[in-house]
């Protein structure tokens, strides 16, 4: 099956309470096709960069067989740049610099080669954006977005008219709540599918992913790690994760949806071990399966032995 994402291509410089790196890969596309292609490949990647995007991105980007048919060079430019500070509390963080540069003036025009793609993963751009990638896209089966706060905001109007084509909107807390004016998170998602997603899925940070559908609550727990060092990119490759899964089986079925929730939820927690996607360019498939095994078992418990008697 043929997968699609869009969205930002970073230069991101981190602190956090374990170290600090300077000028290395991010943004929300790179997570997300990095995290998705241990599923399926070739990813489709739209996005741009400068010329200060250094070769040895480009050639990890293709080492993981993602297509960069659709990814834009100005050689005149400069790439996007981010730099975030965070607490001990890693959910907690200071955003020190945005630089737009080129993404600043981002037009996704997706490549005729592209246009039949089956599944679409957008990240957290402009909503008109999202909406643009799709009127090129013939029919997708499946249509994933992520978004934030500041489009939540700054552009609710055009956000609302996008998540009508959207099929799973992937939020944190605090956007499924600004987005709704709901505190009640199951409250909150199921006011989200009226709004035209079938599948809700909110990501909670160190509490784990709540997915809900109009039949369907499912609760996923978040994996106990004892080296946490950068959460940058955990909630794309979380997406990556979920879509790539979906990719891979072309099953749409909510039992489905739930186990790319685990898969969603192991590639993110991979990718907090390390910083940048230092973690996800070394991780293998072996490693991935055992995590959403453990993950398994951490929900598992014996019936009969918990009867109460």
């Amino acid at each position: 099956m043929s997968l699609l994402v869009v969205g930002s291509l970073g230069i991101d410089t981190i602190e956090t309470p374990f170290g600090r790196v300077e000028d290395v890969l991010g943004g929300s596309a790179t997570y997300i096709a990095t995290a998705a292609s241990y599923f399926v490949t070739p990813i489709r990647l739209v996005g741009v960069v400068g010329g200060d995007f250094k070769k040895e991105y480009i050639d990890f980007l293709e080492s993981r067989d993602i297509d960069l048919e659709g990814l834009q060079i100005m050689e005149g430019g400069k790439t996007f740049r981010w730099g975030g500070r965070y607490h001990y509390d890693l959910n907690t963080r200071d955003t020190l610099f945005t630089e737009l540069n080129c993404f600043e003036h981002f037009n996704p025009i997706i490549p005729e080669s592209y246009r039949k793609t089956t599944y679409v993963c957008l990240g957290n751009i402009d909503p008109d954006l999202q909406r643009r990638v799709l009127e090129q896209i013939a029919k997708p089966r499946l249509v994933i977005g992520d978004t934030m706060n500041f489009w939540i905001k700054g552009k609710n109007k055009e956000l609302l008219a996008t998540l009508k084509l959207m099929d799973v909107l992937v939020v944190n807390e605090s956007e499924v709540r600004e987005l709704t004016g709901e505190p009640n998170l199951i409250k909150a998602a199921k006011l989200i599918i009226r709004m035209g997603p079938k599948t809700v899925v909110v990501k909670k940070g160190e509490h784990g992913a709540l997915m809900v559908t109009e039949r369907t609550i499912f609760s996923a727990p978040a994996y106990p790690l004892e080296n946490i060092n950068d959460p940058t990119g955990a909630g794309d490759a979380f997406a990556g994760g979920f879509i790539g899964w979906i990719a891979r089986t072309d099953d749409l079925s909510d039992d489905n949806i739930k186990r790319a929730v685990i898969y969603g939820s192991a590639l993110a927690s991979f990718c907090v071990e390390r910083f940048s996607l230092d973690r996800l360019k070394e991780l293998t498939y072996l490693e991935i399966q055992d995590r959403f095994r453990s993950f398994r078992e951490l929900s598992k418990f014996d019936e009969e032995a918990a009867a109460v008697r």
